[in-house]
């Protein structure tokens, strides 16, 4: 007969009440405060209307967007394909023209679309150009949006079960290198031929979703190894509540609340998703840094796992001696 004392019911609920508020600020709280935060903007214009149309700016929208003189319209555009601005505002004398890339952003580029409208400017059919738009299949890239949960799920899975599977390195890293890979091609194949919402070359985009599934499965393995079930837990509620809410898939980190965005960049989720952008529309423009982020996650997760092997090999001896 269990003769082990219950909690009490009141700690229960609280506790599963905790639980629903944390999740609810996690998930919703940066959606609710998406909005423009220096959102990088090319303006061609004569020096002197530049810095009205800043000034103006700043009045309607203060440190909305980040104006970046550019000379030309050629520059502009350059400057957005590499993936160094949002979109450009060219003031032109029949008036101003905007150029927009919803692939990098759907919710960033329909900000700019709308800069001639707080302009007090009639909108033509010509005055808004997207020259790097989303895939017509998914034009607001609600893929791209949900792939965030199912990708960090599969790096958490992955490590749960090859941590509780296995003990030997070799079999760890090789497991996840499955994981990663199969996955990678699963989830793009999905992504690229059913809902459409990818561009590019299939296997470039592949190896890229394969990579972050990587990152966050070597980070959640190498917690585990270094804290047990502690640090599996950890890895598996940062990824979750932290990660994946801050990643910008859905949006663009510069629409997340001040810092946030940068932060969310920092960490897999939002590297894998701004790499799969880059790759997929841009020829891989605007990638090193994004790239770097999930290369030195891996390791960094790898160096984990090792760290929490030897010294658990350290540690074996000594307790059989004392047994």
């Amino acid at each position: 007969m269990n003769t082990r004392p219950k909690p009490p019911f009141l700690a229960i609920s609280a506790l599963v009440a905790l639980v629903a508020c944390i999740m609810l600020i996690s998930f919703a709280w940066p959606a609710v405060n998406t909005g423009p935060h220096h959102l990088p903007l090319a303006v061609v214009a004569p020096a002197p209307v530049a810095a009205q149309l800043e000034a103006r700016l700043d009045t309607a929208r203060p440190g909305a967007f980040d104006l970046q003189p550019k000379i030309s319209e050629a520059e502009a555009r350059a400057a957005i394909l590499n993936r160094e601005v949002y979109g450009a505002l060219l003031i032109t004398p029949q008036g101003p023209k905007v150029l927009t890339a919803s692939a990098a952003s759907p919710a960033a580029a329909q900000l700019v679309a709308a800069l001639p409208a707080l302009m007090g400017a009639p909108a033509g059919p010509d005055t808004v150009e997207d020259i790097v738009p989303a895939t017509a299949s998914d034009a607001r890239q609600s893929g791209l949006g949900g792939a965030a949960l199912p990708l960090v799920l599969c790096g958490m899975l992955s490590a749960a079960l090859l941590t509780q599977l296995y003990t030997g390195v070799g079999a760890r890293l090789g497991g996840l290198a499955g994981v990663a890979l199969l996955g990678g091609f699963g989830v793009t194949a999905i992504l690229q031929f059913w809902f459409g919402t990818l561009g590019g070359e299939y296997w470039l985009n592949s190896l890229v979703v394969a990579l972050g599934i990587a990152a966050i499965g070597a980070l959640v393995q190498g917690l585990e190894s270094v804290l047990g079930t502690v640090g599996l837990a950890l890895g598996g509620v940062s990824m979750v509540l932290i990660a994946n809410p801050l990643s910008a898939l859905t949006s663009a980190p510069e629409l997340l609340p001040a810092g946030w965005g940068a932060f969310g960049q920092a960490l897999p989720p939002g590297a894998f998703g701004t790499l799969l952008r880059s790759v997929a529309f841009f020829d891989g423009a605007g990638s090193s840094t994004a790239l770097l982020t999930l290369v030195v996650w891996v390791l960094g997760g790898l160096g984990l796992v090792v760290m929490g092997t030897v010294r658990r090999r350290a540690v074996a001896p000594v307790v059989a001696q004392g047994a």
